[in-house]
């Protein structure tokens, strides 16, 4: 990573290992300073450098990840790397990446047969159990994974915010199970062809006898907390074939497809809703088919180029949107270059022709300076988000504010320029690396109140007749980000390692109100301080190694557009990992402790928490891997 002019920092299986984290969400949050992450009854959000996760792409081997359960369904026991971008970088990926690319890359076994299980368990039911079984047998490779994780609920508080006792947990169990296929097939050395599909599911576990107080006429009357449970379910299919021209040239060509569906499951009865109807929340398709070469033109430029169809579909209840589609078709080139004098550059573009908003190009370009082992870059890239099908096409009635909403299908891509510099050294057991960004975003969605002019044009004057307010979505919004991030590792000999991060932000969102002025706020769920600590110690005896890991994640104050500002707080761990290496198995046994000082957010429920976490906890775990 450190000969490419784009600055990615990149997460090692073995710092996932040392930490002892078992989800997507603990590795990012906790091994890197500028991402965090918001949970509340609907599920978590994440944000990178202030910019909320709709702006966020995220990779699994390269490939697009769709749905709400994008991050969780993944399988961290299975992480051979995860490579973060910072910024826009929609000249090579497409939609989405205007804050930034995650890319999870999954570990390939190169041993004839190897299976391992990775089991984790700690306070209030919260159990990760993963298991992996790889086959190399000539030319035929199979790769099969599995995962379960389960919680329970916990309350930090039962009083909510009136004064009244509630059932409520401050946070929701759940279970889940995920499992991978993925067949390859080396006909040559050059042609090889791959098969690989998943199954996801995820399903809140609500108590089912909570209730709550709410205000009802003047007085509060006690109500069930819930009546009814979420599940979302996704699969995935794909194939492709890559095709190796020389050493310096291939092909790839694959067609895949994610599908995510979320539902209600009914314990109780609600309206006209009884227990055991299940009634269709929302149905996400997304089809991709794309082929890319990527070819080196002489010994100083390496070319990527391809091209990519995408169609989506979505059927929504909430939204009432039977089904709808949308198909998008894109162009794109980048040449990485090698310059005289030490330096480096990036060029690239990306054009697309969308259905509904027709035509778009989006370029970067990139500049890097090596001088020994200080590397010195400079970059520019433009970024777009397609407006959702949900955004195009969703009404709704609201009886309760007295506002109808309607679509929009003249919606505009969501738009940024972002620019960072960015300087690395690395000498010898030193590495530090120093990035200033600014992320300016534009045309970004949001509610616009129609004028009666505009509701008789569009011919909704039975809807004014009424509705106090028609409103629909507009590309009305603003906002920008100004940070500058630290990073630093040391290797101080003798088993002994120190590292850690920060990063500074300064974000602005601009929202369009009624009157045509805009409100100026800090962007929701944006931390303005973040950082984190790490020092480990490791050490082997002949066939046993032993691996000490402290970690601290520190995070400032969170704003919340709704509930104002979540406190600051630290969370400080303590990994122990022991490793031993018995000829074919290897057993890896962990002990540590979660949450050291016991720091948890238990004001009254209903408030913007800090962090969710139930307070001092130890853990166990163990890891055994077969190979042969």
């Amino acid at each position: 990573m450190t000969d490419s002019p784009v600055p990615v920092s990149v997460i090692t299986a073995k710092e996932i290992g040392s930490a002892n984290v078992s989800t997507l969400e603990e590795a990012l949050v906790k091994l890197t300073p500028n991402i965090s992450s918001y949970t509340n009854g609907m599920g978590t959000t994440m944000s990178l450098n202030g910019i909320n996760e709709d702006y966020i792409l995220i990779l699994e081997n390269g490939r697009r990840l769709a749905g709400e359960d994008r991050y969780t369904r993944i399988n961290v026991a299975n992480i051979k790397r995860i490579e973060i971008l910072n910024g826009a970088a929609s000249a090579l990926y497409g939609s989405d990446a205007i804050g930034g690319v995650i890319n999870i890359i999954t570990d390939d076994a190169r041993n004839t047969v190897n299976v391992s299980s990775y089991t984790h368990y700690s306070g209030e039911g919260r159990l990760t159990e993963s298991v992996n079984a790889d086959v190399n047998a000539g030319k035929f490779s199979s790769y099969t994974s599995y995962q379960r994780r389960q919680t329970g609920s916990w309350q930090n508080n039962n009083i909510d915010e009136n004064g009244y006792e509630t059932g409520r947990p401050t946070s929701v169990g759940f279970y889940s199970n995920t499992v991978n296929q993925r067949f390859v097939f080396n006909a040559t050395d050059k042609l090889s062809f791959y098969a690989r599909g998943t199954y996801f599911d995820n399903k809140t576990r609500r108590p089912q006898d909570a209730t709550y107080y709410a205000k009802s006429k003047g007085q509060f009357v006690q109500k069930d907390a819930y009546t009814y449970n979420l599940k979302h379910e996704t699969y995935t299919y794909g194939a492709g074939m890559k095709y190796m021209i020389n050493r310096s040239a291939y092909i790839d060509a694959e067609f895949y497809s994610d599908n995510y569906s979320s539902d209600y499951m009914y314990f109780k009865k609600s309206g006209n809703y009884l227990p055991g109807d299940r009634v269709t929340r929302k149905q996400v398709r997304y089809y991709n088919g794309n082929i890319k070469g990527i070819f080196r033109l002489g010994s100083r430029n390496k070319l990527s180029a391809g091209v990519e169809y995408v169609n989506e579909g979505l059927e929504s209840e909430s939204d009432n949107i039977d089904s709808r589609h949308m198909y998008t078709l894109a162009f794109y080139a980048q040449d990485e270059i090698k310059l005289p004098l030490n330096l480096q550059a990036v060029l690239g573009i990306r054009y697309i022709y969308n259905e509904n908003f027709k035509n778009y190009a989006t370029p970067n370009v990139s500049l890097m300076y090596k001088l020994g082992g200080l590397n010195l870059r400079a970059a520019y890239a433009a970024g777009f988000r397609t407006p959702t099908l949900s955004q195009l096409y969703a009404t709704d009635e609201s009886k309760t504010s007295n506002r109808y909403t309607t679509g929009n299908i003249g919606l505009k891509p969501e738009k940024n320029n972002f620019y960072s510099l960015n300087a690395e050294y690395n000498y010898r057991r030193l590495s530090v690396s120093v990035t200033g960004f600014i992320n300016n975003i534009r045309d970004m969605i949001n509610y616009r109140t129609l004028s009666d002019q505009e509701i008789h044009d569009m011919g909704l004057d039975d809807k004014h007749a009424t509705f106090d307010e028609i409103r629909q979505r507009d590309n009305v919004d603003k906002a920008k980000t100004k940070g500058i991030s630290l990073n630093a590792s040391l290797n101080l000999g003798a088993g002994f390692r120190a590292g850690g991060g920060y990063t500074y932000m300064d974000t602005e969102a601009k929202q369009l109100q009624a009157d045509g002025s805009y409100k100026v706020s800090p962007i929701d769920k944006s931390v303005r301080h973040m950082g984190n600590i790490n020092g480990q110690w490791e050490h082997a005896w002949s066939f046993y190694r032993l691996n000490v890991n402290v970690h601290g994640h520190l995070q400032g104050e969170r704003y919340s557009q709704t509930y104002g500002y979540a406190p600051k707080f630290q969370q400080w761990d303590l990994n122990t990992r022991h490793t031993f290496n018995l000829q074919s198995v290897v057993l890896e046994p962990g002990v540590g402790i979660e949450n050291i000082f016991d720091k948890k957010d238990d004001r009254p429920w209903n408030n913007n928490f800090s962090t969710l976490s139930p307070g001092r906890s130890v853990y166990v775990s163990l890891s055994v891997r077969f190979k042969k």
